[in-house]
């Protein structure tokens, strides 16, 4: 046997028992993990024999932490995240579901103050109306998020709710299939919501999101109530806005009264003035200033508390008017490339690095770099949208150059 053939036999030999320690090692952190998990769901009261059912067959799963690490390399325009979501198929079969449900969705607006549309819109967004709930053993996924140390804390936490769950609704385990992030039932809620305000919507003396569908369309209307939803209130209205104006003053972080904005020469999509009206409303520009413009009211804020996304809430706001019969978007975004998450994490380091505070670079357009990015467009006399659009990066560039 010649030397080079003898060293690569010895060099795959060395790859094997490293790997196998590593598995191994891994192996004996999650077997660790999960008896610390255990002891957290006792204390918290669930059955000692459910506890030891659930540990035995508790598996890691490395997808999930793939998942979780995922790091897209491109940010999804709002022009794509729209067309993706608010689709002419999905209005038309959330409209069914709306006459399907008619008679029950009525009460559920009289018990909850939650329009029929909004909760149609939430469990489109959410599975396709239940035509996917997701694939993933949840107890499996939260055992491996919980045993991770990104965000341990929060899972083990989702980990006990869910043994609590299943303890409390006589769940069968092996329904326990949802989203990688335990996510579950047709509107998607993770196990801590699920146990504080999903409701029986049936009346079977059962709460069971997976099969019940007037269980998970009520819970949705509870949970919707208990973020703070204003009965008789819309999530807010497409506008128009003239030429020259201040697009600095956008963002959910500003807000002023519809009677401010009218005088600023905004009005309603169609043309019409807005109400004369001392309620309060924040500009949002989710393309910039050459996109759609939306006014949006207290109810859109608790829209985005169920996801903090303003591109998922404003799909399930314009999915809701189109599903109670708005027509599409009167200005629709431009299908526009989709920006590199290098290329926002570039413009986020120049921008500290010109005083512009961002916090920490991740690539992520957060509120902090659409403040920042609006400041700096201010400066430069360019219009002052937060939006990083090619004239701005390429301005932001330049200016961060030693």
């Amino acid at each position: 046997m010649s030397r080079s053939t003898l060293a690569v036999l010895l060099s795959v030999a060395l790859f094997f028992t490293m790997s196998g320690a590593l598995q191994a090692a891994e192996s004996e952190s999650f077997d660790s993990c999960i008896v610390g998990l255990g002891d957290r769901a006792r204390s918290a009261g669930v059955e000692p024999a459910l506890v030891e059912q659930v540990l035995a067959s508790l598996a890691p799963v490395e997808r999930v932490i793939e998942l979780d690490r995922k790091q897209p390399e491109f940010v999804q325009t709002f022009g794509e995240y729209i067309a993706r979501r608010v689709t002419d198929a999905r209005v038309k079969r959330g409209r069914e579901l709306l006459g399907t449900h008619g008679a029950f969705l009525d009460d559920v607006l009289r018990r909850y103050g939650v329009p029929p549309r909004y909760l149609i819109a939430f469990w489109g967004l959410e599975t396709n109306y239940g035509s996917y709930l997701g694939s993933v053993p949840t107890l499996d996924a939260l055992a491996t998020l919980a045993c991770d140390q990104r965000r341990g804390e929060f899972f083990a936490d989702e980990f006990v709710d869910a043994l609590q769950l299943v303890q409390r609704e006589a769940l069968p385990l092996e329904r326990l299939r949802g989203s990688w992030a335990g996510a579950v039932g047709h509107t998607q809620f993770m196990p801590s919501s699920y146990l504080r305000y999903a409701v029986d919507g049936d009346d079977d003396g059962r709460v069971d999101l997976w099969q019940s569908e007037a269980d998970a369309l009520a819970s949705g209307a509870n949970f919707l109530r208990s973020l703070g939803w204003v009965p008789g209130q819309r999530w807010g209205r497409q506008v128009s806005l003239p030429e020259g104006f201040p697009y600095e003053f956008a963002g959910l972080d500003q807000t002023r009264s519809l009677a401010s904005w009218a005088s600023l020469g905004v009005k309603r999509a169609d043309g019409g003035s807005l109400p004369i009206s001392d309620f309060e409303a924040s500009l949002l520009l989710p393309s910039g200033y050459r996109g759609p413009a939306f006014l949006v009211y207290d109810n859109f804020s608790v829209v985005m508390r169920w996801n903090q996304s303003q591109s998922y809430a404003l799909s399930v706001a314009l999915l809701a008017d189109r599903l109670a019969g708005a027509p599409a978007l009167a200005a629709s975004p431009a299908l526009s490339e989709p920006l590199r998450k290098v290329d926002v994490a570039s413009a986020q380091r120049a921008l500290n690095a010109l005083g512009h505070d961002v916090g920490t670079v991740d690539g992520v357009l957060g509120s902090r770099t659409h403040a920042a990015l609006r400041a700096f467009q201010l400066e430069q006399r360019l219009p002052a949208d937060g939006y990083p659009d090619p004239l701005t990066l390429e301005t932001l560039n330049a200016a961060a150059l030693p």
